[in-house]
């Protein structure tokens, strides 16, 4: 299978790969790290958002329940989940860093995003053209021969303009 219709949990920016037995007990205990109640509630709130959230947005929603939770919490939190490729660290141009689940219950969802360079909205998009599935299979083959590097997964990210600002320019 193509390494772009893989599950995101195979990818492999993440600096640890371990395998646990369920969902976010297994992949913590998997792993060496306890699932403590701030980190079971960071992965709660972004199992439960369609967004791409930042830190602050995470500890703001956090906060009124979870008041002995900090910022810097939520940062090192992230910052674990992460590097155990549970989350995203998204980065789209507007100066904060974004996070969405990698994996949710269900599963992997492999998306592409496209970026407003205006509004910075974000739309998710998984209906690739057969076009692009082919440029990126034969780009990852060839990447993968003139490195030799097997490659994962990936992140794509298009920049433009969305409807709305289209029509203000």
């Amino acid at each position: 299978m193509p390494a772009f219709q893989q599950a995101e949990s195979d990818i492999s920016m993440p600096r640890n790969e371990c395998m646990g037995q369920g969902w976010w007990h297994g992949k913590f205990r998997g792993c060496g790290y306890r699932l403590t109640l701030g980190r079971e509630a960071i992965l709660d709130i972004l199992s439960k958002t369609q967004g791409h959230l930042s830190a602050e947005d995470i500890y703001i929603k956090i906060h009124p329940k979870y008041p002995n939770v900090g910022l810097t919490t939520v940062y090192r939190t992230l910052d674990v989940l992460s590097n155990l490729g549970m989350v995203y660290k998204l980065d789209f141009g507007d100066g904060r860093a974004r996070y969405e689940l990698a994996e949710g219950p269900k599963g992997a969802h492999h998306h592409h995003h496209l970026v407003c360079a205006s509004c910075n909205k974000v739309i998710d998009y998984t209906d690739f053209i057969d076009e692009e599935v082919e440029l990126l299979r034969e780009t990852e083959k060839g990447l993968e021969a003139k490195y030799n590097f097997k490659i994962t997964n990936h992140v794509i990210q298009f920049y433009g303009l969305c409807d709305k600002c289209k029509g203000k320019k």
